[in-house]
């Protein structure tokens, strides 16, 4: 399938892939000044980060009720919801008041996140094609594009709560337009059917890695360049920009060859390409150098989780696709804050550049590969599988 008909497809869902990574990308690049704003040591800022965690929990284990009684207009109230909480951390000028800009930005994030997913999942099943790369590729395009914005917003010297109020107007623009499909599953059939957990658990564990690197590198790249290396504001933010346009490069590249290369080997090879680039940045003298090392970073996450969540979405019935998006985003996304917040913690203690490095190690906890490819091989052959389909990875 070209990628003009598999963008033609994921037309509802893809759009707020992008408002999502537009707002992520906005809000990474203009860390360092809002952190400045507070007043906050890294260790304080990174438990501010993690507040977020707090709405997104429970936003998440309310998306798959919501998803089935609001049918298809989940997916653009949710939209609305997140476009509106990415201008909260601009008008927030106290701790406490950013702590809960953080945990509805959170809740939004969730809740978007699982219905959004949950429609791509319902058209690789409809269509018998894969297109979660590519749309996580979009979240990566759009993150870059806004923090390579960034970088001329910041010179000129405007505020964060500007590029985040260009956002929302965005998103509240684009949210009317991704009403699109529903698999129309019955709310209380969707609470009955038996998920297949140890499939799942061991499908967000690899979520939670490559969100956990992901995020931290995402959350703070521009302060590595910026406090560790020197660099000027704008050759601060060009750091998530350069993170988010290899993400999306290796998204397309793996929407491309998904159908070519078997899941395992590109999960792992891209475990170790991320690790590598880690290393680069842990020990890199120059901001060129952090860049080279963010680029290879970027690159071999990029896939992880878009994989491990096609398969989660392929490896369980209709009826619970949502509640099984939902229960690998939870685990997935306590890598999203956490590893933010544990950059912080190590930073405080020990220097960015030993954060970094521990970044690259957790991202070789391949062991959780192997796993999901040992339970998925039974979770496709027990009675709760969906119906067969050819996968290059079986």
């Amino acid at each position: 399938m070209s990628l003009a008909r598999a963008l033609v497809l994921s037309r509802a869902p893809v759009l707020p892939f992008m408002v999502m990574g537009a707002g992520w990308g906005t809000f990474a690049a203009y860390v360092p000044e809002l952190k400045a704003g507070l007043g906050v040591s890294d260790g304080l800022f990174g438990l501010v980060l993690m507040c977020s965690s707090i709405g997104l929990l429970s936003a998440l284990w309310a998306a798959p009720r919501l998803d089935a009684q609001l049918g298809p207009r989940a997916l653009p109230l949710a939209a609305a919801f997140l476009g509106l909480a990415f201008v909260l951390p601009g008008i927030a000028g106290t701790v406490a008041l950013f702590a809960v800009a953080m945990m509805v930005m959170g809740a939004a994030s969730g809740l978007c996140d699982v219905v959004m997913n949950t429609r791509v999942s319902e058209l690789e099943a409809r269509h018998g094609v894969t297109l979660m790369n590519l749309n996580h590729a979009m979240f990566s395009f759009a993150y870059a594009v806004f923090a390579l914005v960034c970088a001329f917003t910041r010179e000129a010297g405007l505020p964060p709560i500007v590029v985040l109020g260009v956002v929302t107007l965005i998103g509240l623009c684009l949210a009317p337009l991704t009403y699109g499909i529903y698999a129309d599953e019955d709310a209380a059939q969707a609470t009955r059917t038996p998920l297949p957990l140890g499939f799942v658990i061991a499908g967000g564990v690899i979520v939670l890695l490559a969100f956990m690197v992901e995020n931290a590198m995402e959350g703070w790249s521009a302060l590595h360049l910026e406090r560790t290396l020197g660099g000027r504001p704008a050759e601060g933010a060009q750091g998530p920009m350069v993170l988010g346009l290899m993400m999306g490069i290796g998204r397309l590249s793996g929407q491309v060859f998904s159908n070519r290369v078997p899941d395992g080997p590109m999960l792992v090879g891209g475990a170790i390409l991320s690790a590598i680039g880690f290393a680069l940045v842990a020990g890199a003298g120059s901001v060129f150098g952090a860049y080279v090392g963010f680029g290879l970073a970027g690159l071999g996450v990029s896939v992880i989780a878009p994989i491990a969540l096609g398969i989660i979405g392929r490896g369980v019935r209709p009826s619970a696709r949502s509640r099984a998006m939902a229960l690998a985003t939870v685990i997935g996304f306590m890598g999203f804050f956490v590893g933010p917040s544990a950059m912080g913690g190590l930073s405080q203690a020990f220097g960015l550049r030993v954060a970094f490095a521990a970044a690259g190690i957790a991202v070789l906890a391949v062991p959780a590969v192997l796993y999901i490819m040992r339970s998925r091989a039974s979770a496709l052959q027990s009675p709760q599988a969906p119906e067969e389909r050819r996968d290059p990875a079986s």
